[in-house]
């Protein structure tokens, strides 16, 4: 991504960090290092769980092992950076390197809330239809799904970055922020950036107020249909099957509520940072183990593929 013309003053930011303390530098970076390792063994231990066994080859777990995907792709594009500055204390970076790690984190935190939606939807279908729910959700439908998920997460962060590199840079260069994040880099220009900033309000309204509007209305006919249920089995049964995705879009919704709705007096750049470390690094490790751990079948295929692995290990000793 190629500086404008006016924006050739600025070749570097700086970023702020989490902290100034340097005796927190190595604790933190343990911290970091420890969870972006359970993020990546747990994500991509879910993908390939979901690639190995054919049981698991249906919309239900091809759109958990996008958000396993999505959830590993976004920590890593902020994480390894943050560690760098543990362990090195170079903060700075480059400003291509800036524009395009906030095109990659928006790419995949949008994918992810697209993905949510549509789960929801399956779901739905599930719960509401479950004669009909393989004519409804068919493999090419969750196909052009996911997809569109992406086509459309490209599609707002391409008009996130944009609107945020094509403003001018002559302020200070210090970000304060430990990554490059669409306020932050707002903030340091000299530009009138209230455009831009509307910009973002817009974007991101809509991308949360569309794909709520699909989990909202998906979850009011699953509990509608719960509600006539008689049986004590069939309500913890779609209880069951909708509580892990419920989960963890409270804890994607709620984070970024938390985020972008604080009024204005009590809105921190501590807080902020708490909060976007939360978004950014805890989310990622905690998906697999709610919406996918927690799976009968998930844990089937972990289990037959532990027996695999140690059976073949005693075959070759």
């Amino acid at each position: 991504i190629a500086p404008m013309e006016n924006s050739t003053v600025v070749t570097e930011f700086a970023l702020a960090g989490i902290t100034d303390d340097p005796q927190l530098q190595i604790p933190l970076l343990l911290v970091f290092a420890l969870i972006y390792l359970l993020t990546l063994v747990g994500n991509l231990g879910v993908i390939t769980l979901i690639l190995l066994d054919s049981r698991l080859h249906t919309p239900m777990y091809v759109f958990l092992s996008h958000l396993s995907l999505v959830d590993f792709a976004y920590s890593t594009a902020v994480t390894p950076k943050v560690m760098a500055g543990f362990l090195v204390g170079d903060e700075a970076i480059s400003y291509n390197a800036c524009a395009t790690q906030l095109f990659f984190f928006a790419v995949f935190l949008a994918v992810e809330t697209f993905l949510l939606a549509s789960m929801a939807y399956d779901r739905h279908a599930a719960a509401c239809k479950p004669i009909h729910c393989s004519n409804i959700m068919t493999a090419r439908v969750c196909a052009w799904t996911v997809v569109a998920s992406y086509g459309l997460g490209f599609l707002v962060a391409s008009v996130h970055t944009w609107n945020a590199f094509s403003l001018s840079f002559c302020r200070s260069r210090v970000i304060g922020h430990f990554s490059c994040g669409a306020t932050p880099v707002l903030a340091l220009s000299c530009s009138d950036s209230s455009r831009s900033e509307m910009v973002v309000f817009v974007l991101v309204s809509f991308n949360i107020a569309f794909t709520l509007l699909i989990i909202l209305i998906s979850y009011l006919f699953i509990f509608v249909t719960i509600l006539r249920v008689r049986s004590s089995e069939g309500h913890r049964k779609a209880f069951s099957t909708c509580a892990s995705h419920l989960t963890s879009i409270s804890i994607f919704y709620g984070t970024g509520a938390f985020m972008y709705q604080q009024p204005g007096s009590r809105h921190s750049m501590s807080t902020d940072k708490m909060a976007s470390v939360f978004y950014a690094l805890v989310v990622p490790m905690v998906n697999p183990l709610i919406c996918s751990l927690r799976n009968k079948e998930v844990k089937r295929a972990l289990k037959k593929a532990v027996g695999k692995a140690t059976s073949s290990l005693r075959f070759m000793s």
